[in-house]
């Protein structure tokens, strides 16, 4: 049979067995494309959370950070400006800087996007969310050191003309609206166009903290015939307001900073009072300024891709090329100090892949992937008089893969699983850099010049067996990779690859007629070269050493843990849902050096010693970080997500929906200098929605608060360089409003 008659079949059928489901009491059937293939959740031998549109819109998803909350195993940190920075089960990176890359693939409508600038503005109008745990070197390779998150928007519905308005209102002047218009133009032609405006206040004193933004997106779904489908889609999202603040952190510099829980911004004049009360002689005369109140973004993403698929007796083959234009535009002061950044990025990529028909014993998908990304950037980071470090970086980078894995049956319930992945990677850059200060405000600029290539065999080999007619086993081995890159430095300025190579046990089942499902998953991660980025040493003239950010390969981690995950319908009206997950983490190696501008030893909780190998002009010193032993970062111990909703009917047209879901997790450093100021103790937080819901009449309405407690949670930490104090970025505080739709 047809592969894309298969497919469509399929996802007919797993929309129809989740209403009938939901009607008989039962656990839904979740698609996910996980593995490249549409499959069944429960039979995909990967970790998988997989988030649907509903728990999407009552999250009140609009961003990635926002993802923290539903799923244990991910943090996303705002790097300030229009950065965003994942992190899985402790892998990750963040980098306010254009040169920062994440260690999480991000994949929109099947597309990988390079910069860790474009994620933003694409949480509208989805089918649904996948945080695939675990490396992804074989199908999805490049920068999957420790997993992908995949955003997945609805597709046009031939069924017919529909469409949805919604709107939904609450404190801090929060006002979003959505809308979606799904219409055939002919019997192969469909067309569907959706969009989000978004507009909310600072949740900090000085304003930062906001959300500004316009987003839309058309997508025009072609099947001419049964063998072909081709789907063009085309975006674009707005960034504005005034972006990610940051509040300065009492602590042993700032014994007397405004209360955290105050969330007073690092602009306002409490703050910037305790600054000038520590440092008089570097903040009264102008050496160091501190955070002001004119940061804001003016950022703009658009893109463009086609997936194109075309069924054989055999299988499908899917063409998916695709473009990108970034540009981001901000002024930021998260980290304590002003940053401006400018970028004008291109990304091209194009994916080929063929995946055999599902009924045969040997399954397989080969590939291959070319991807390219020019960018011209402008770097200012202004400390004061002290201290300028401007960069321009104009980097160009070509990756190219060819793939395959492969599923074999050796008998009935048993299964072999194997792949593959070479990668290729060429990094170039031509970056002007200066280290300029009131005393010598015009520097000439220094060219910053690379060309390297890296390359690597990722792969994964694996079993599964079926333990019962809904029960799986299963066990596998894979690795992943991050090619290396550059930071401003004439010299010395590269750092090497990153791998990891992951261990996993897992288990997926159904009982009860489909109302209990129990998966289970434990897991053994060996992190090598991790690429770290932090204020260290650079060289900005031959043999002349300043400070400014760096990347390096600091270290060997390992992270062992276990993940329960649980949901059980006890009636067709209740719902319970359990994801808990245990994780021990440790530094067996973890050395980098470190540059002090007074001299003074810093600031860490890490080991701190002298270092002479370089020639740092006085008074400044460098210092040996030791932070061996140490927890990974963005790490919790214990991470527990609670769910539970409860449906009422009021009526045989009329529902009424009573949901609840709570976080609670142990504490974790947010930073490599693991200050006291940095670590965010155990919490938890809840939310609880109601819904009056008329599905037969088109319409919903509902009330919802998030952050119950009102609790004070950190999203990210910076250490300002000179002053070595800290600033940390905060997550919502308590938030509340009404939400109401029609649909038509």
């Amino acid at each position: 049979m047809r592969a894309t008659l298969l497919l469509t079949t399929a996802l007919l059928s797993a929309v129809t067995a989740s209403a009938q489901s939901a009607d008989q009491g039962m656990l839904e059937e979740i698609i996910v494309t996980a593995q490249r293939r549409s499959e069944n959740l429960q039979k995909v031998a990967v970790a998988v959370s997989a988030i649907g549109a509903a728990d999407l819109v009552n999250a009140g998803v609009t961003e990635a950070a926002s993802l923290t909350r539903l799923v244990p195993a991910l943090v996303v940190q705002p790097a300030g400006g229009s950065n965003t920075g994942f992190y899985l089960r402790g892998v990750g990176s963040l980098g306010p800087n254009s040169f920062a890359e994440n260690a999480i693939a991000f994949n929109y409508g099947g597309v990988y996007i390079g910069r860790p600038t474009a994620p933003v503005g694409a949480f509208f109008d989805l089918a649904r969310v996948e945080v695939v745990k675990g490396p992804q070197g074989t199908l999805y390779g490049r920068n999957a050191t420790g997993g992908a998150v995949n955003v997945i928007p609805n597709r046009p519905d031939n069924g017919g003309t529909k469409g949805e308005v919604g709107l939904e209102i609450g404190n801090y002047q929060h006002r979003k609206l959505t809308g979606m218009l799904n219409a055939p133009v002919s019997d192969t032609l469909t067309l569907r166009i959706a969009g989000q405006l978004v507009d909310r206040d600072g949740y900090l004193s000085d304003g930062y903290d906001d959300e500004e933004g316009e987003a839309g997106r058309a997508s025009l779904l072609w099947e001419p015939v049964e063998r072909v489908s081709l789907l063009l889609t085309g975006d674009y999202y707005h960034q504005g307001g005034k972006g990610v603040g940051s509040v300065l952190v009492p602590g042993s510099l700032t014994p007397t900073a405004p209360a955290v829980g105050d969330r007073i911004g690092g602009s306002e004049a409490a703050s910037i009072a305790e600054l000038r009360t520590r440092f008089a002689g570097l903040v009264n005369s102008g050496l160091v300024v501190p955070p002001e109140d004119d940061g804001f973004i003016d950022s703009e993403f658009w893109g463009v891709s086609a997936t194109l698929d075309y069924s054989f007796d055999a299988g499908t083959l899917t063409v998916l090329p695709a473009y990108r234009d970034s540009r981001p535009d901000f002024v930021m002061y998260s980290p304590g100090f002003q940053g401006t950044v400018q970028e004008v990025s291109k990304q091209s990529s194009l994916e080929v892949r063929f995946a055999s028909d599902d009924a045969q014993a040997f399954r397989y998908v080969l590939g291959g992937f070319w991807f390219k990304d020019k960018m011209d950037a402008y770097n200012s980071f202004f400390q004061g008089g002290l201290s300028t470090t401007t960069f321009m970086p104009n980097l160009e980078t070509t990756s190219k893969a060819v793939f395959g894995q492969g599923t074999y049956d050796l008998q009935p319930g048993f299964r072999l699983v194997a792949g593959v992945r070479y990668t290729h990677e060429n990094k170039q850059q031509a970056t002007p850099v200066r280290q300029s200060s009131a005393a010598n405000p015009n520097p000439p600029y220094l060219l910053a010049t690379g060309d390297e290539n890296f390359e690597s065999v990722t792969w994964k080999g694996g079993v599964e067996f079926d333990a019962g007619p809904q029960s799986l086993l299963y066990a596998n081995v894979a690795t992943g990779f991050k090619a290396g890159g550059f930071f401003a430095a004439v010299r010395n300025n590269s750092f090497d690859p990153e791998k990891l190579t992951a261990y996993t046990v897992g288990s997926k089942n159904r009982f009860l007629d489909n109302r209990l499902q129990l998966n289970a998953e434990a897991f053994w991660w060996d992190y090598k070269d991790q690429q770290v980025g932090y204020i260290g040493p650079v060289e900005t003239a031959p043999g002349v050493f300043t400070q400014a950010a760096v990347t390096a390969n600091v270290g060997q981690a390992r992270m062992v843990g276990a993940e329960i995950e649980a949901q059980f319908r006890p009636t067709p009206a209740d719902e319970f849902g359990v994801n808990l997950q245990y994780m021990d983490t440790k530094y067996n190696s973890f050395v980098y050096t470190a540059i002090s501008a007074a001299g003074a030893p810093l600031p860490s909780g890490c080991s701190v010693t002298p270092n002479t190998s370089l020639p740092v002009a006085a008074p400044a010193r460098l210092f040996t970080i030791d932070c061996s032993g140490k927890p990974a970062v963005n790490a919790p111990k214990w991470s527990l997500n609670l769910t539970y909703s409860h449906s009422f009917t009021l009526s045989p047209d009329h529902d009424l929906v009573l949901g609840a879901r709570s976080r609670i997790e142990s504490g974790r450093f947010l930073s490599i200098d693991y200050r006291p100021e940095q670590h965010q103790g155990g919490y938890m937080t809840s939310d609880a929605w109601l819904t009056l819901d008329a599905p037969g009449q088109g319409w919903s309405l509902t009330a919802f608060v998030n952050n119950i407690e009102d609790k004070d949670i950190y999203s990210t930490s910076f250490t300002r360089p000179i002053l070595n104090v800290v600033y940390n970025g905060l997550r919502p505080p308590r938030t509340y409003g009404l939400r109401g739709s029609v649909s038509f």
